[in-house]
């Protein structure tokens, strides 16, 4: 269900300004209430899975996650689908890390690495079906009708959930740590809102320049809090583990090259290409079918030789595909212009996905899988939260001056500059009057968004070189010769 909404949503956006008049802000609120209330409540939601029980705090994520998804297709206005998105990511908060914490929990450390790259296996399914079924849906039904799939996959998973899933919990008794999410939530909310509002208020406007100092002031507090709590939700202690830390520094750069460069490919594919929503999610089949074919087999071979080159080379051939996605430019073909970047940046993701997991849930006891699974999967989740905003005001500001350029090379008469400066703020998806001038200032739009494009995934391709460095300089080559998970603290802290 998580895999399915991360993939469709995405194809959905052209669809929301089209239908709602969405502006490019308001599109990447849809994306960014989902992952903010995802990646800041994760963590609560992994302790509150060791605490009560992780299955059933996964099942509860299911019945929210879906209970949101169906007022997502419900909903009659785009701040109402943000909203719907926002309950959508405390659901998903629940049920994401819980099944990974069920996998640890479940299977020893010389078979943990294979289930994981089974589990990616699995998901990658999803991730083939998803954006078919769901551009399918968007090209002859309606964009709402993708959050309706939902309902009938939640129904099986809590019938798999009650048959086949067994219980198991932290035999020590934690509060929930509440302050920490509040500040957590709190404090990446200022920064978020600050980020994508710059793009139309400037960084100098006393409401963006408050809400960042305020986002910076709130995660300091996050971090003072969890130092001081007897039971917090992100415990510090667990960053004494030098795998534990670089896996998770990994994750921050790479998921941030994903989150933030991939948001803008169905947009090019769809605005600027000419492709259906149903051809848009084909196009990505290429990655996820290798996620499919061969994180099994990166998760075993972890099992034997250790994550240490896997993972780095994984995110180098990531970013290869990242630089690949800038040569493409207003008229090229999918085989020639976006085939090979989607195929380099499977088999990279391939490579680093299951023994990513797998460093991350090894390096902690077994008894704080759930804290461990929160931890990484947050920072997923905030690397492309933040992403997101970022790229977003970089692809913004490149347009903005790209068109600039672009319309005066094209002689764009001064009220048809003014029709669309009011629009800037959908990009590619500005509407143009049906006649030659509309055709010129067209070319300068898709010219324009091209240069915003190839700036982000510039970033991408750098981010993604820069987590290969981290896994280069923190994590183990080898696997030791008699592995042992590592102790918990002494101080009594989780």
């Amino acid at each position: 269900m998580a895999f399915i909404d991360g993939t469709v949503v995405n194809i959905a956006l052209p669809a929301l300004q089209q239908d709602l008049g969405a502006t490019i802000t308001n599109v990447q609120w849809v994306v960014e209430a989902y992952t903010l209330f995802l990646a800041s409540l994760m963590l609560t939601g992994g302790a509150l899975g060791d605490r009560h029980g992780r299955k059933r705090v996964f099942a509860i994520g299911v019945v929210i996650f879906t209970a949101a998804s169906v007022a997502c297709g419900f909903a009659p206005s785009i701040e109402a689908l943000i909203a719907a998105r926002a309950l959508q990511g405390a659901g998903a908060a629940l049920m994401v890390p819980g099944s990974l914490a069920i996998i640890s929990a479940s299977f020893g450390d010389d078979a943990r690495g294979k289930a994981i790259g089974t589990w990616s296996a699995f998901t990658s399914i999803t991730m083939i079906i998803g954006p078919l079924v769901g551009g399918t849906l968007i090209d002859h039904a309606s964009w709402r009708a993708i959050f309706f799939i939902n309902v009938p996959i939640a129904a099986i998973v809590l019938f798999l959930a009650w048959r086949g899933v067994p219980e198991s919990r932290e035999s020590a008794r934690r509060a929930p740590d509440f302050a920490g999410a509040i500040l957590a939530t709190a404090g990446l909310g200022s920064l978020v809102f600050g980020l994508i509002e710059a793009s139309a208020l400037g960084f100098r406007h006393p409401a963006i320049f408050g809400t960042l100092a305020a986002g910076v002031v709130l995660l300091g507090l996050f971090i003072a809090v969890e130092w001081k709590s007897r039971s917090p939700m992100m415990p510090l202690s667990l960053f004494r583990s030098a795998a534990f830390c670089g896996a998770n520094l990994l994750t921050l750069f790479l998921y941030a090259a994903l989150g933030g460069g991939l948001f803008f490919v169905p947009m090019n594919l769809i605005q600027v290409h000419g492709f259906s929503a149903t051809a848009a999610g084909a196009a990505m089949l290429p990655s996820v079918i290798l996620l499919f074919l061969l994180s099994r087999r990166a998760g075993a071979l972890s099992d034997r030789t250790g994550p240490g080159w896997l993972l780095i080379a994984g995110p180098a051939i990531a970013a290869i595909g990242f630089g690949l996605f800038t040569l493409a430019g207003t008229t090229a073909g999918y085989w020639s212009g976006f085939f090979p970047a989607f195929v380099v940046l499977g088999l990279g993701m391939s490579i680093t996905v299951a023994p990513l997991t797998n460093t991350v849930m090894s390096s902690v006891s077994r008894a704080h899988a759930g804290v461990a699974s929160g931890i990484n999967n947050a920072v997923s989740e905030a690397a492309g939260l933040l992403a997101v905003a970022v790229f977003g005001l970089a692809m913004t500001l490149v347009f903005q001056s790209s068109l600039e350029r672009g319309m005066e090379e094209k002689h764009v008469g001064a009220a048809l500059k003014e029709h669309i400066h009011a629009q800037e703020q959908k990009l590619a998806a500005i509407e143009l009057p049906d006649d030659a001038r509309g055709v010129a200032a067209g070319e300068a739009i898709h010219a324009a968004f091209i240069a915003g494009f190839r700036t982000v995934m510039g970033i991408a391709a750098a981010l993604a070189l820069l987590s290969a460095l981290c896994a280069a300089l923190t994590l183990p080559r080898r696997v030791p010769a008699h592995p042992s998970r590592p102790p918990p603290p002494r101080d009594g802290t989780p």
